[in-house]
């Protein structure tokens, strides 16, 4: 298939595409060691907020109230 034919394919496909290609890369492609280092530290920052957190139902709520 031509990077045309790729681009053509409805979006359910296309994204489904995405994810199979992005899941092939996970084995092969380790996190560099910084990269791995700032995820750390951003799971442990949200699990010590994690009462804090808002759901993504009530901040999209949230956001369409504002911009009318």
């Amino acid at each position: 298939m031509s990077t045309e034919d790729l681009i053509a394919l409805p979006p359910e496909e296309r994204l489904a595409l995405i994810a199979a290609l992005w899941d092939s890369l996970s084995d092969e492609a380790p996190l560099p060691a910084a990269q791995a280092a700032e995820l750390e530290n951003r799971l442990q920052s949200f699990d010590q907020q994690r009462a804090a957190a808002v759901a993504w139902d009530t901040l999209k709520a949230e956001l369409a109230r504002r911009q009318t």
